[in-house]
């Protein structure tokens, strides 16, 4: 009888012995990302953990409703997007990255009018937030109604009258993101870097050879792959988690009174909807206009598209951005004249100028050549901001995938 229970025993321990083995194993496969020689490269330089970060994105069920479809992404290619936008040395000089202008914490927006470049010069405008929008490239896409390529990612032409994808930057000539990082990082004034030396001072560096490796099959830098990089890092950017949203999930409808909203937040809601939303959209999802004249008077001689296309119907006209996150982005418009979104209600409720090339839905239906005038009560001044305050995703702007990499 002991001689049996001993050898139950051994059994016993044998097995277990085995198991822990197993799951030991198990582990190091599923947490050994990296093998340890390239992972002693990264961790050098970078704060990230060795094993896979999980850069699909997500859409909420609302937008799925509709049809809208999340972008495939690459894992590897985002996080190698996530250390380039966070990195100095894409500047000519190392002194500012993507991320100088685009704060996270800001939803990858900056607090000031316009932005200081790498020699100290400001920005011509306002840096836009890059999470104004549910996701870029479900809510933007690149091709016209047939399917038709608009732009390439080599190419700095846009021809505005043949697109009807919405674009980037302020005159929206740019119709992709990585060809908004292209003009960005060879700008002479933000970052002032071209991209065949950029490529070539990456080369040098030992981590970039791991993320390139890792992201492409070999570590070879270039152009592309580092436009491509970023693409994939900003286009994972999803910003969903917020009351609206919550809201838009129970009613798929953003014209119904939301159970989660309180009566100023559907108040404001209301007014947004009747007055705002023909522009900006009314879902927060899909864009209703791409450019507008919205009655600002030009400054500084900025003729927005109208400064790239050289057509004097364009002049004035910027882009109409969603409004995702907008209580944490200011200043507002393109140039940043407005510290506040009161002061931006204010402007489209009494504040409105007239210009040719003003947008028909700002101008009084009763007197063609006059601006309209909302003249909102302090209450729906109020009602108003408290529904835009509903747009803000709290948990993007503490999202540690898309926080600075870099050894602090």
């Amino acid at each position: 009888m002991a001689t049996k229970f001993t050898r139950f025993l051994l059994s016993s321990l044998m097995l277990a012995t085995l198991l822990s083995s197993c799951i030991k194993d198990q582990e190091e496969i599923t947490t050994r990302f990296y093998d340890p020689a390239d992972y002693a490269v990264l961790e050098r330089v970078l704060n990230i953990p060795n094993d896979q970060i999980d850069y699909q994105a997500t859409l909420a069920p609302h937008m799925k409703f509709t049809g809208m479809q999340a972008p495939e992404l690459s894992d590897t290619k985002a996080l190698l997007g996530r250390v380039l936008f966070y990195d100095t040395k894409l500047s000519a000089n190392n002194s500012v990255s993507c991320a100088s202008c685009h704060q996270q914490s800001l939803a990858f927006s900056d607090d000031v009018a316009k932005s200081e470049g790498f020699n100290g010069e400001l920005t011509k405008r306002n840096s836009q937030a890059l999470a104004a929008t549910a996701n870029f490239q479900s809510s933007y896409g690149t091709a016209d109604v047939n399917g038709n390529t608009l732009v390439n990612v080599a190419s700095n032409d846009v021809d505005f009258k043949a697109s009807t994808s919405a674009g980037f930057f302020w005159d929206d000539r740019a119709l992709t993101i990585a060809e908004q990082s292209r003009q960005t990082i060879q700008d002479k004034v933000e970052m002032g870097m071209d991209l065949g030396e950029l490529a070539a001072k990456l080369q040098k560096e030992d981590y970039y050879q791991v993320l390139f490796r890792k992201a492409f099959g070999v570590p070879v830098v270039t152009e592309d792959r580092i436009l491509e990089s970023l693409q994939e890092f900003v286009n994972s950017f999803v910003s969903t988690k917020t009351k609206f949203d919550e809201g838009m999930n129970q009613h798929n409808t953003p014209f119904s009174e939301f159970l989660n909203y309180t009566q100023q937040e559907n108040l404001g809601k209301q007014l947004f909807n009747n007055n705002c939303s023909s522009c900006h959209g009314a879902d927060m999802s899909n864009q209703a206009e791409r450019v507008a004249h919205n009655g600002l008077e030009i400054r500084d001689n900025d003729l927005g598209v109208g400064g790239i296309t050289n057509v004097a119907s364009d002049e004035g006209k910027f882009k109409v951005p969603f409004l995702r996150n907008v209580a944490i982005t200011g200043p507002y418009m393109h140039d940043g004249r407005f510290a506040t979104l009161e002061e931006v209600i204010d402007h489209y409720s009494e504040g409105v100028n007239m210009h040719p090339n003003l947008d028909f839905r700002l101008r009084d239906p009763m007197q063609t050549d006059q601006p309209v005038r909302f003249n909102f009560s302090q209450e729906e001044k109020s009602a108003l901001l408290a529904f835009l305050r509903t747009l803000t995703d709290q948990e993007l702007i503490y999202d540690e995938r898309f926080s600075d990499p870099f050894w602090k």
